[in-house]
């Protein structure tokens, strides 16, 4: 199948499976507006082959078969409420990837995404990941604190990083590598 399954602090983490699908639909579905002024889109005149649940899956396997992410969704007492993901992994020289997450807003200010951002990051940096990058709209407070309360270090801005909610937006960018040292809670070991 491909993925691995972690958990820590109340939640899990685990690969997108086929039978996930009404439940994911759902999720999305009722966090459309609570997520659109925070996800990556399309900027105009770009477009993607449409890609079915069956699809979505599929290319989560092969991404985790050919190392190239490492992405989950995050459940709590076996109900999926969220989404992490290692993406864009670099190897060669650069041993990095980015980190992106959001919650279900039913769920939101539990400290849930932080557990699930620091068990994704030790498995990436146990999988032999030198880098790992969180880049968040400045105006999005929540996810600037979940940065923080890991011990990611800001950056600074990038100007018009991606292109979300209509436009290109400017993200702060916050980074950790193996093995700086853990603060927070929310890390199984402390160095």
């Amino acid at each position: 199948m491909g993925g691995v399954e972690l958990s820590g602090h109340g939640v899990t983490l685990r690969p997108l499976r086929r039978a996930d699908e009404a439940e994911w639909l759902a999720v999305r579905a009722r966090n459309r507006d609570w997520l659109r002024p925070w996800e990556a889109t399309l900027p105009p005149g770009r477009r993607e082959p449409s890609l079915t649940y069956a699809g979505l899956v599929r290319r989560e396997r092969k991404q985790w078969r050919e190392a190239s992410a490492q992405p989950y969704v995050v459940t709590v007492e076996g109900r999926i409420v969220g989404r992490v993901a290692v993406a864009g992994i670099r190897w060669g020289a650069e041993c990095g990837a980015s980190i992106g997450y959001w919650v279900d807003r039913e769920y939101a200010g539990r400290g849930i995404t932080p557990a699930a951002v620091a068990l994704a990051s030790e498995h990436a940096f146990a999988s032999g990941l030198h880098r790992l990058e969180i880049a968040v709209r400045p105006e999005n407070a929540s996810s600037v604190r979940v940065a923080q309360k890991l011990g990611f270090v800001d950056e600074g801005l990038r100007r018009s990083y991606l292109f979300i909610d209509g436009a290109w937006r400017d993200h702060r960018v916050f980074a950790r590598t193996q093995g700086m040292p853990r603060v927070g809670r929310y890390w199984s070991v402390e160095d």
